[in-house]
């Protein structure tokens, strides 16, 4: 084997990688492809400027293998470049600085088997959020934190469990009518609230943790997808300002995530300022964005990072964020289209006929 036939083969993978992804199918050996788009544009770069060490000016089978490959490098660049500060910001900056409108959300999957619950609690002390969603949380985590956060957080609602779908929610500001539920398996819950600022304007929040597809959770994508859409049917009935929040198991770029924004009618705080990539904490090259803030066109954004390392296999993502209704009408998303609603339900719709099968089969 020549050295330019294994640059053929390296840049035969990296055309078959971004194209696997549009395979309309649920298995998660599949949708696991979603995840790594900004590895797969570096490879796609390289592979392709590599080609050109052995590039032949008279061979026109080059000219198209190099086509292609700069085709599928143009398409990933074009994916990634919406979450790079170069892009316009889709949540705008905030105006204001009342603190009475304004507030701090954290989103922590701790990683149920950590024990440096300390780590935790010195990075919920460093960035002193109104609202904490824990997730991965038993009663270990439970017990270990509660007595601590409970100082801060008046407000409490959560569900631990040691099949690491725990979800523990802290605010410090009022909740009304929260409430734990389980849109998709008895065993996966989520967290719905009404929280009222210091104003007295108040917003919906949905704090979610699907199943991801992979084969020791879920061979198949279906169930994350389908409590996504959920979700988001949720929000965009809401009539209240709405904020989402949880580990989504997916990547912001990915087609389920992109039509869960659709269909919500939802704003993502990545967009024009950076992938905080939030899993994982162990890997320095295999890192994407799983851990998500959404709001609706009601809020601005006043600060947006990554969190520290608490120990877990995920980091914390972070936001400060202000209520500012009455500049809705800057930053309206576009309504989504009739396709993206039918795919939307046909996902629900296919979930519960899984689910129907299941229990038909057992």
């Amino acid at each position: 084997m020549t050295f330019k036939n294994i640059l053929q083969i390296l840049g035969g993978i990296a055309v078959v990688l971004t194209l696997v992804p549009f395979i309309a199918a649920d298995y998660w050996w599949i949708r696991i492809f979603d995840f790594p788009h900004l590895q797969l544009t570096i490879f796609t770069a390289i592979a392709t400027l590599a080609y050109f060490i052995k590039f032949d000016i008279k061979w026109a089978k080059d000219y198209a293998f190099v086509s292609i490959m700069i085709a599928c490098l143009v398409f990933q660049i074009l994916k990634i470049y919406p979450y790079t500060p170069l892009a316009e910001k889709e949540v705008l900056d905030a105006t204001i600085e009342k603190s009475d409108n304004s507030f701090k959300v954290m989103v922590a999957n701790v990683l149920q088997k950590n024990k440096d619950h300390d780590k935790l609690l010195q990075e919920v002390e460093s960035k002193n959020p109104d609202i904490l969603l824990l997730l991965e949380t038993d009663r270990v985590w439970l017990n270990a934190v509660n007595s601590t956060l409970s100082k801060e957080y008046t407000y409490y609602k959560g569900a631990p469990l040691d099949n690491t779908y725990g979800m523990l929610l802290y605010s410090k500001l009022p909740m009304q009518n929260a409430e734990i539920h389980y849109q998709i398996d008895d065993s996966i819950p989520s967290v719905e609230s009404k929280v009222t600022l210091p104003s007295g304007e108040n917003f919906q929040l949905y704090a979610i943790h699907p199943t991801p597809p992979m084969p020791q959770h879920n061979p198949m994508s279906t169930d994350r997808d389908a409590e996504m859409m959920k979700t988001a049917f949720k929000s965009r009935n809401m009539q209240l300002p709405v904020l989402v929040i949880g580990d989504f198991n997916d990547v912001a770029w990915s087609e389920s995530t992109q039509l869960y924004k659709e269909v919500s009618e939802l704003l993502d705080l990545r967009i024009g300022r950076g992938l905080f990539n939030t899993f994982s904490a162990n890997s320095k090259i295999m890192r994407w964005p799983l851990d998500h803030i959404f709001v609706s066109e009601h809020f601005r954004a006043k600060e947006v990072l990554r969190g520290n390392d608490v120990g877990s296999d995920h980091f914390p993502a972070y936001a400060e964020l202000t209520l500012e209704s009455d500049k809705k009408d800057e930053q309206i998303p576009s309504p989504p289209s009739e396709n993206q609603l039918k795919r939307a339900y046909q996902i629900i719709e296919k979930e519960a006929t899984q689910k129907d099968t299941r229990k038909e089969s057992n």
